[in-house]
């Protein structure tokens, strides 16, 4: 490759502050268990806002300057010599959870929850470039029938659809809160999984809307109406089976308590941004609730479910996708996605490849 340097986005201060635009960064050289990828996009994702915020959680992790960007789909331009599952030209997306392979939990089949996972774009430089590397057993191979756009969407997406799945979903009554992108992808796997009922809550009509549109059934405005009382009334008193939370939201979490059943499963997939109190015994241990966390996606299980859910009849890639912008104005891209405005914001660094609309 004679091209020696890249454009990227770079995390350059150990504190609060903006990405700083790059045209001199070296272009990665892989090692002999990694492949190179040529990016064609990458979204924006909210633990990418709160790296620029230099959160508590960030602090823990982040210990270096660092190109971000680990939602991203491209094509493997280069590959190391112990390499034998990819090969130049496959179009590939990436698992941003990077497991060690040898810890108890990877040995026992739960690499996503690694003892010593190491972070794509967070802990080791990511994908907001035109070039990023990533050891090969952490890439997925893109369906044909699928875009670079939609590849996108397996990682952040992903952890809606690993929330369905610890939920075992089949022919019960399901309460997905919070209905943004992972929400949406939730809400989508639910219904590909066979709930009997999905109901969906959430502070902004037009998100319902959306969500109605990706198959829920029934949608609340929890601005608008008293969310437990409805539930109530609708299942005779005894709540639903299950109650997802999207939001990571504490007044969300202890609604979602009140519209669960006794013996009901809780799934927290929303990553709450400070503690979140309960009343132990009354809330949970009287009342005999599951209670369940998601980290991210189960390798590569989730990833292959996702796949069937988005060619299947509830899911639109277009009503999850947000703007495209070129790299350059990653700044302008970055303003929407804090701003609030639906949709996962893609960057690309070759402008020339986002899609006219």
């Amino acid at each position: 490759m004679e091209q020696k340097f890249m454009r990227g986005l770079v995390k350059a201060t150990m504190g609060p502050g903006e990405l700083v635009y790059r045209e001199d960064l070296p272009i990665p050289e892989i090692n002999d268990d990694e492949v190179l990828i040529k990016v064609h996009c990458t979204a924006i994702c909210g633990t990418d806002l709160h790296i620029l915020d230099w959160d508590e959680w960030t602090q823990k992790r982040v210990k270096k300057p660092v190109t971000l960007g680990h939602e991203t789909a491209g094509d493997i331009v280069a590959v190391g010599k112990n390499v034998k599952d990819r090969k130049v030209g496959d179009r590939v997306s990436c698992e941003s959870h990077i497991p060690c392979g040898h810890c108890y939990f990877c040995e026992n089949n739960m690499p996503h929850i690694c003892k010593n996972v190491e972070l794509f774009g967070i802990t080791q430089d990511g994908a907001f470039a035109e070039y990023a590397k990533i050891r090969s057993d952490c890439t997925f191979l893109i369906p044909d029938d699928l875009s670079y756009e939609a590849a996108c969407l397996f990682e952040p997406m992903g952890a809606g659809v690993h929330g369905a799945e610890n939920a075992n979903v089949k022919g019960k009554t399901v309460l997905v809160s919070g209905c943004g992108p992972i929400g949406l992808a939730a809400i989508s796997a639910c219904k590909h999984f066979g709930a009997s009922m999905l109901i969906v809550c959430a502070r902004t009509d037009s998100k319902l809307t959306v969500a109605k549109e990706m198959g829920a059934d029934l949608v609340f405005n929890t601005k608008k109406v008293d969310l437990a009382q409805e539930i109530m009334e609708l299942t005779d008193g005894i709540g639903v089976d299950v109650a997802i939370d999207v939001t990571g939201s504490e007044d969300a979490i202890h609604t979602a308590l009140r519209c669960l059943r006794a013996g009901g499963d809780l799934v927290g997939v929303g990553l709450p941004t400070k503690p979140v109190t309960f009343d132990l015994g009354n809330e949970i241990l009287y009342r005999e609730i599951h209670l369940t966390g998601v980290s991210g996606r189960m390798i590569w299980k989730t990833w292959e479910d996702f796949a069937e859910i988005m060619n299947g009849p509830y899911f639109d890639t277009e009503k999850v996708l947000g703007e495209k912008y070129a790299m350059i104005d990653y700044k302008d891209a970055f303003a929407r996605s804090r701003s609030g405005a639906p949709g996962k914001n893609l960057i690309y660094p070759d402008a020339s490849l986002i899609p006219e609309k």
